[in-house]
Formats: structure tokens, C-alpha cells, sequence
């Protein structure tokens, strides 16, 4: 398995109690808000990147919050040498 870094920009930001609720169905996480936007920096281990994406995205859903986006840095996505 590998550890696959990208970023979950949320619809909206979570309150207080929502974010306690993440942080107990993930570790792996961090929440933040950059000019307005919440977010969460997530660095999850699985074997494929799209795999640790979905993942992802389904934890911060059962958390009731949905996501906008996914960001990726250009070097999440080069080949494996």
C-alpha cells in the first residue's frame, strides 16, 4: 500500500460538533479553512490513489457534510518508477 496525499474542499464549513465527528471516523485527516474555504488535507493509505479518494470522500459524508471538489498536487499523479 502507498500513502496518497490530496485535499477534500467541503460545500460547507462543519460546525464544532461535526468536525468532533469526522476526527472519530478518521485519523488520517486534517481539517482546516484557507480564505473561506473548509477543507480537509488527507494523507490515507490504499493501493490506488482513486481508491483512497472514495474513501475519503464516503467518511466526510457520513459525517453528514458533502464535498465540492478533490485537489490533487501535479506529483499525486505521476507514474510510479
Amino acid at each position: 500500500m502507498k500513502d496518497h496525499e490530496f485535499t477534500l474542499i467541503l460545500k460547507t464549513d462543519p460546525s464544532d460538533d461535526v468536525a468532533d465527528k469526522m476526527y472519530g471516523i478518521f485519523q488520517d485527516g486534517t481539517l482546516s479553512a484557507i480564505a473561506g474555504l473548509a477543507q480537509i488535507d488527507f494523507s490515507r493509505e490504499a493501493d490506488q490513489l482513486e481508491t483512497a479518494i472514495r474513501s475519503a470522500i464516503a467518511d466526510v459524508r457520513s459525517a453528514g457534510i458533502e464535498v465540492e471538489r478533490v485537489e490533487l498536487q501535479p506529483e499525486a499523479l505521476s507514474p510510479v518508477g
